[in-house]
Order: C-alpha cells, then sequence, then structure tokens
C-alpha cells in the first residue's frame, strides 16, 4: 500500500476509484437511512420481515468474497431467497428500494469535503477517472455530482466475480489501454479493496478514517498532485 506521499504522480494516468465508504461516509448515510427504514416500519409492522431480507442480503454477500459465478446480478438474489423461504421477487424489490434507490436522495449530503475538487483536479491534469465497485454505481455517481470516464461493478455481465477477485481492475486497465502501474486504486477496506488492487498488481490507497467534518484525505491528495506536476513542469 501507498502513502499519499509516495505516489508518483508523473506516473499515475488512471485513478480508480472504489465508491460506498470511499467517495462518501458511510455511517453518515446509514443513520439518515435508519431514521428512515424506522419511521417506515413502524407505521407497517406487518412488513418487518422485510428488515431481515435487507440485512440477509448484505450478510449472504459478505459470506462469500471473491465469489465468481455467473450472472452474479440475478444469482445474488437467489443467495438471499434461500431456497424460496423469501420470495425472489419481494428480494428484488425490498433491495432495489432500500439499497439502490432510496438512499440516493442522500448521497450528495454524504460525500466527502474536498471529492468534487480532487476529480477537477485529475481531471484538469489528463489523469483518467475510473471507478470499480461491488454494487452497481452509475445512479450514485450522478447523486453525488460525480462524473468518471468508466464505470463497472463487480456485477456487470463481463466482470461477475466479487472484490478481492482482481477481474473488474483488470478490465478496467485493459480497456483503458494502461497497466496497473500506471494506475492508482483507492478504496476503504484493506481485505477486499486492498487485496484486490495487490493481486492485480495496482498500487493503492486506502482512504484515512477520518470524522466527516475534519476529512482532510482528498485535499492533501489533490495539494500532493498540484505541487508534484508543478515541479515537474519547472524541471
Amino acid at each position: 500500500m501507498l502513502t499519499g506521499t509516495s505516489i508518483q504522480w508523473s506516473e499515475v494516468k488512471a485513478v480508480i476509484f472504489d465508491v460506498d465508504g470511499t467517495l462518501y461516509a458511510q455511517s453518515k448515510l446509514r443513520s439518515r437511512m435508519l431514521l428512515d427504514l424506522l419511521a417506515y416500519y413502524s407505521l407497517r409492522p406487518w412488513r418487518l420481515q422485510e428488515m431481515r431480507i435487507l440485512q440477509r442480503f448484505r450478510s449472504e454477500r459478505e459470506k462469500r468474497p471473491g465469489a465468481s459465478v455467473p450472472d452474479l446480478q440475478n444469482v445474488q438474489y437467489d443467495w438471499c431467497a434461500d431456497n424460496g423461504r423469501f420470495p425472489l421477487a419481494k428480494v428484488r424489490e425490498v433491495v432495489d428500494r432500500w439499497m439502490f434507490t432510496h438512499p440516493n436522495q442522500y448521497l450528495a449530503s454524504c460525500v466527502y469535503p474536498g471529492t468534487q475538487a480532487f476529480f477537477k483536479a485529475l481531471r484538469d491534469n489528463g489523469i483518467t477517472i475510473g471507478i470499480y465497485s461491488d454494487y452497481p454505481a452509475h445512479d450514485k455517481l450522478a447523486a453525488m455530482g460525480l462524473q468518471a470516464d468508466i464505470i463497472v461493478s463487480s456485477t456487470d455481465p463481463h466482470i461477475d466475480h466479487l472484490k478481492p477477485a482482481p477481474q473488474g481492475l483488470i478490465y478496467l486497465t485493459d480497456t483503458l489501454g494502461v497497466s496497473p502501474a500506471e494506475c492508482l486504486f483507492i478504496g476503504d477496506r484493506p481485505e477486499l479493496d486492498g487485496v484486490c488492487a495487490e493481486r492485480a498488481g495496482m498500487p493503492y490507497l486506502i482512504v484515512d478514517k477520518q470524522p466527516f467534518d475534519k476529512f482532510t484525505f482528498y485535499h492533501q491528495l489533490q495539494q500532493q498532485l498540484q505541487n508534484t506536476l508543478t515541479i515537474t513542469a519547472h524541471g
């Protein structure tokens, strides 16, 4: 793993970001979502089983790091359905609502300070921005007001591997026409993002654990990027 000060920015052609916990504060989002879930189900106690579906969906994925199966996008719902214990259509409905749709309205307020400015600095310096997440990320990026050159999910049909399998990062480098050594991967979980990068042969950083109102990780990276490239330009 690199540290911010050990990055050779003049050699970096692409920065690839994880999403959840890397671009926004998951704890802040989860606090807001907990309030919404409690408000919704306190008025509909006969639907409380849906909360178990959400918990099971997450836990079944967490049990399978590096899972490789064809049609992972659909198979992940089968894992949660538990051989019909939970109706498959209900699993899809609940997960899509509470994990992939409803939270998006709060994402903009949970984006880590300095993220947009760091994205702009990368783009201004001709560095490609990629996204690699275990979950679909297009709608999340749009909700956060962030733009990337390429977005890849572990459940895309041409990936079908969960982290820390390196297939997602390898696909990104092949598509961009760069080597893993010319990229930097930024994530928040050493056991998934860090191992994934190591298996792909890609340098990586793990986001600092800082309180939201004192979060300076991306601001510091932006300063290091600007300082390095200014020194390089002036020889």
